[in-house]
């Protein structure tokens, strides 16, 4: 029995000689380079990797056009005032709510997303 009990405290002592524990792959994580739109039929919020041109969606099966703000003109609807966005050189864009088709004049035209977030240019004083 003692060579048993030998055996015993020989196991207790730790991995065999040699052995190393495998790495531990980092979490996946999740790409920074993601975007997000809705989808221009069911409206549902649709994620898709930045400089994609096109967007299927996953539950209507339609294909979205990814456009970036400096493609981008919003007009308000003619009819129920939602905000909408349409591509630069639309003539027209029907709204996604109500279906009124809102005709694209100069006098209801946008400046786009990226004119409007940005910054007033500083006043040149001399001081």
């Amino acid at each position: 029995m003692q060579g048993q009990e030998a055996v015993k405290e020989d196991d207790d002592e730790g991995p065999p000689p040699g052995w190393q524990p495998l790495p531990i792959p980092p979490p996946p994580s999740r790409p920074s380079s993601l975007a997000q739109m809705v989808c221009g039929s069911c409206r549902r919020l649709l994620s898709y990797p930045r400089g994609a041109k096109h967007v299927k969606c996953s539950c209507c099966q339609t294909v979205n056009i990814v456009l970036e703000a400096d493609q981008v003109g919003q007009v308000k609807c003619g009819s129920c005032a939602v905000l909408l966005m349409y591509p630069y050189g639309a003539s027209q864009v029907r709204c996604s709510s109500c279906r009124f088709v809102t005709e694209i004049g100069e006098q209801n035209k946008r400046p786009p997303l990226s004119v409007q977030q940005r910054k007033p240019a500083p006043s040149k004083t001399g001081c």
